[in-house]
């Protein structure tokens, strides 16, 4: 006869309190004082606790309750042995399978999911899911009494550990569609079975055995749960252990974007270098470094730039502008384009440490418009403004200057220059061709040999730019452009334009100071 206590409990049970309920369930279940174990009873009221907040009584039935038991209540036990699957319970997965199977078979709307619950937990070696699995393939194993049936010997197991081919297609066409919640409810018990295998190898009292390699499936299927899990918009109160542990089992398989991830969120930092409200409590720069190095190793720009922005970090201990500067321009080689930017920003505001920086100015941030960024269009508009029409040359006609090209063809050659670029008469008769290419741009500096210059750049934006100094460079490359060449000195050089071109030899008087 059940005691005041127990009777207590039934009554609150037979109100409908769902506290009550789940607790007659327990006493059910396992036995309490006065009441004996009843599979059957214990079904029925953790049945009836299992609400939308009974999560522990699905669990209590997914792990306790077997196939002969349910099969009598299966219309209301499917949805319990369905929650307590997706809650991390394997057990009720091959539960679930079995009554979806007998139930409706293939025309059952659950059929897809009953499925990929029995792959499951056919991998992990659950002896009934690799019966019943073997038994839907046609081709029960025939095994000794006691033992697990190998899983490469079970039609329909892949060699990736005994994750049928078919659970990556249905978790590849979820992620494809954008179904982030299908893709978790399927993917996440898979993700931490592999967590826990790899927690079990070299742990005291376990099977001494080598840790198994994970397939190129497993590993992109903990990089994948890894994100979606660190995302606040699809998760609302992640585990970060969790989210911490799945990245770095991919990254220690050597997947390069896990490695990212991992660094960053190690860091709290999100690609740009901004600081996140999420990710691990305390901030572990030393490993964070660790992490990204690898990736980059790997050719991810995108780990040197954050490894940049980490050096430049006022809580950063080992705080470095010269490691940022190093690790900024890795990421610029490799085609950053926020790297690019900046190196190109900082080329130009140091300058003055080096004039030739302004070249190297120039090179980074012609890169960075290249990757579309506007604000390097703007400040190459102002480090190299486009070139202005050289009207000097506007009476010199085409034809005319193909003839002087056969008569004087390094005039001629300049004067092309000139045209296509705006140079000035000094500029165009006293350039370096030679030193003047600088791939990218056309350095313009005749400061030498004319005070009045200052050196300035113009960039080559067409592919007939490119062309046309081409084959001026390999005019002038045997020739000595300096002031003692064949060319001779400037005076020299004037003369010969105004009496070869004297449309254009109309010369000022400030041109003609000495050599």
């Amino acid at each position: 006869m059940a005691n005041r206590e127990e009777l207590s409990i039934i009554k609150g049970a037979r109100a409908g309190d769902a506290a009550s309920q789940l607790a007659l369930g327990k006493l059910y279940l396992f036995g309490g004082a006065s009441l004996p174990k009843s599979m059957a009873t214990a079904l029925h009221w953790l049945q009836r606790a299992a609400t939308p907040d009974g999560a522990e009584a699905c669990e209590l039935i997914g792990r306790h309750i077997p196939f002969d038991v349910a099969w009598s209540s299966r219309a209301g036990a499917i949805a319990c042995y369905e929650r307590a699957y997706d809650g991390g319970v394997l057990q009720a997965g091959v539960v679930l399978a079995q009554l979806v199977l007998a139930d409706g078979g293939a025309s059952h709307p659950l059929h897809a999911k009953a499925m990929l619950c029995l792959q499951t937990a056919a991998g992990a070696g659950l002896a009934d899911a690799q019966s019943l699995l073997a038994r839907q393939a046609g081709a029960a194993p025939r095994l000794a009494p006691g033992r697990v049936a190998p899983l490469k010997n079970l039609p329909g197991a892949a060699a990736d550990g005994g994750v049928a081919a078919a659970q990556h297609a249905l978790l590849r066409r979820a992620w494809e569609q954008g179904d982030w919640n299908g893709f978790l409810l399927r993917a996440l018990p898979m993700a931490r079975r592999l967590l826990l295998d790899a927690e079990s190898v070299g742990r005291p009292g376990a099977e001494a055995r080598p840790e198994r390699p994970l397939s190129p499936e497993q590993v992109l299927l903990l990089s994948r749960c890894a994100r979606l899990l660190s995302d606040p918009a699809i998760v609302a109160h992640p585990d970060p252990l969790e989210i911490c542990r799945c990245w770095e089992r991919a990254a220690q398989a050597g997947d390069r974007d896990a490695q990212l991830a991992l660094g960053l969120w190690l860091a709290r930092m999100d690609a740009h270098g901004q600081r996140v409200q999420y990710g691990v409590r305390a901030v572990n720069f030393k490993r964070a470094i660790r992490w990204l190095s690898q990736a980059g190793e790997q050719g991810l720009a995108e780990a040197w730039f954050a490894l940049s922005r980490i050096y430049v970090k006022p809580e950063f201990s080992q705080r470095c502008a010269l490691e940022a500067q190093s690790y900024l321009e890795r990421a610029a080689d490799m085609g950053h384009g926020a790297a690019q930017l900046e190196c190109g920003i900082h080329a130009w505001r140091s300058r003055r440490d080096d004039e030739n920086n302004d070249v190297r100015a120039a090179y980074w941030l012609v890169r960075a418009a290249g990757r579309g960024s506007a604000e390097a269009r703007t400040v190459l508009e102002r480090i190299a403004p486009g070139p202005s029409e050289a009207g000097w040359l506007a009476p010199l006609s085409e034809s005319a200057l193909a003839e002087l090209a056969g008569e004087q063809p390094l005039l001629a050659a300049r004067l092309e220059l000139a045209r296509l670029f705006g140079l000035s008469r000094p500029e165009a008769l006293l350039l370096d061709v030679n030193s003047a290419d600088r791939g990218h741009c056309l350095l313009v500096d005749i400061r030498a040999n004319y005070g009045r210059s200052r050196r300035r750049l113009v960039l080559l934006g067409t592919v007939k730019e490119r062309q046309v100094l081409d084959r001026v460079a390999r005019l002038f490359e045997r020739v000595d452009c300096g002031l003692a060449g064949p060319e001779g000195n400037y005076r020299q050089r004037l003369y010969r334009l105004k009496t070869w071109v004297p449309a254009a030899g109309g010369l000022l008087q400030e041109e003609l100071l000495p050599a």
